[in-house]
């Protein structure tokens, strides 16, 4: 999206989540340069001038592995945050926007969840992101560095990862529709979730760069809450059912009045139309895992064990 408005981008990746192949589009580009970098190892950091905005994306994800490893989960989501934001101070960066996690509030008691919900981490993984918020902040309070947050909930989209332990529910569910595999649904189904999708995360990074605010948290979401069985109506196929699991929230419904007002940004893509658009696309996943009851059960072991 920065590219197509004729921006210059620089991106920063270990790899330890993402993949090369979903950055062929942008290596196409002059305006693109690309440098493999661990952000904890400050050394590795590029000297690049004449930077506008920073987007801070780079994280650890995923429950179950933050719990077997909460150090690391701490040194790259909180002191590589830290990191980032020294070095976009150097660089005389005019922006710094952070991506937020919805996992911040834990089981909320409202719906839709607005910003002033209790922050509840029940995991590390979300600890680390809100430690790493939080950060943001005092950066932006002590040295007066204009900073914005954004709460993102349970973005969806092309390219969605499927690893980890175990993948986002969408690419699970099209990875086993495409190799013929049933659906594998947590606990009846009837638990809801704020699918938001990417291109819309982009149009609020975008917008929290060049609004006039800084020093808030504002969440990020569709405007809607849709059912794992609505979904997988949507994808298709047969189902089964895994138990619930403990530390997820039945609803997550994101309060997205501060954004509408502060950021001017509204999502534009229907929940129907992201599936329909991934489902014209469903051979980006074929080389993805297919996850199935049995490595499903093995992989979240340590989830039943804590939570």
């Amino acid at each position: 999206m920065l590219l197509n408005r004729g921006h210059e981008v620089v991106g920063l990746d270990d790899f330890s989540i993402g993949r090369l192949s979903n950055l062929q589009y942008a290596l196409k580009s002059n305006r693109f340069r690309l440098i493999e970098c661990d952000i904890t190892e400050t050394e590795q950091l590029p000297n690049l001038s004449g930077v506008d905005y920073v987007f801070h994306l780079a994280a650890l994800a995923d429950i179950v592995p933050s719990i077997e490893n909460p150090k690391r989960y701490v040194e790259v989501n909180v002191q590589g945050t830290a990191n980032i934001l020294e070095y976009a101070r150097s660089l005389g960066a005019n922006r710094f926007i952070y991506t937020a996690s919805s996992s911040c509030y834990g089981i909320p008691s409202t719906y839709p969840t607005d910003e002033k919900q209790l922050i509840d981490t029940r995991y590390p993984y979300a600890l680390s992101k809100y430690l790493g918020e939080l950060t943001v902040f005092h950066w932006s309070q002590v040295y007066e560095f204009p900073v914005m947050s954004l709460r993102l909930f349970n973005v969806y989209g092309p390219r969605a990862r499927t690893s980890g332990t175990y993948g986002a529910v969408l690419g699970v569910f099209l990875s086993q529709k495409l190799h013929g595999k049933p659906l594998t649904i947590v606990g009846d189904g009837d638990q809801t979730r704020d699918f938001t999708h990417v291109s819309d995360v982009c149009t609020a990074l975008l917008a929290a760069a060049e609004c006039e605010h800084t020093g808030i948290a504002v969440n990020i979401g569709s405007g809607g809450t849709y059912s794992i069985k609505q979904l997988a109506r949507l994808i298709g196929g047969d189902i089964v059912h895994i138990p619930k699991r403990p530390g997820e929230p039945d609803v997550t419904f994101a309060d997205i009045r501060l954004a509408r007002e502060l950021l001017k940004w509204s999502p534009k893509v229907t929940f129907e139309e992201g599936i329909k658009n991934l489902l014209d696309n469903i051979d980006l996943w074929s080389d993805a895992p297919v996850w199935t009851k049995d490595t499903i059960e093995s992989a979240t072991k340590m989830w039943f064990k804590y939570l």
